[in-house]
């Protein structure tokens, strides 16, 4: 949980002005300890990263799933420029699954490709 700057700046003038240590500081305002610690050091709540993927075009995703639905995910990577992880990470975001035999004896293809409701490539 984040704590906002506001009440991190007064449990720490607190903790100064009554000389209390971490533990005591912890106690009363029922905050963890090794919170306290990093407030010390950093009072400020980390920012983090709301952006989408920028180098990798998804429609081109979309379209290389179509031409190659055995595709392995590094043959991808390589197709389309990024990392494996990159393409794992889109892939989730797709909602695309890949299930080995989808039929068992009659496809016989490496991987089966299928899409959820959600992904719709036509």
């Amino acid at each position: 949980m984040t704590y906002s700057l506001d009440f991190r700046l007064r449990v720490l003038s607190v903790k100064k002005k009554k000389n209390l240590s971490f533990a005591e500081t912890a106690d009363l305002f029922g905050v963890g300890v090794t919170s306290l610690v990093r407030w010390v050091r950093k009072p400020e709540p980390q920012t983090h990263r709301h952006k989408p993927a920028t180098k990798l075009n998804m429609d081109a995703l979309k379209e290389d799933i179509q031409l190659y639905p055995d595709a392995y995910q590094y043959e991808r990577a390589e197709r389309l420029g990024v990392s494996s992880m990159g393409i794992w990470h889109a892939l989730k975001r797709l909602n695309v699954t890949y299930k080995k035999n989808a039929q068992t004896s009659q496809g016989r293809s490496r991987k089966a490709c299928y899409f959820l409701s959600s992904v719709n490539i036509g």
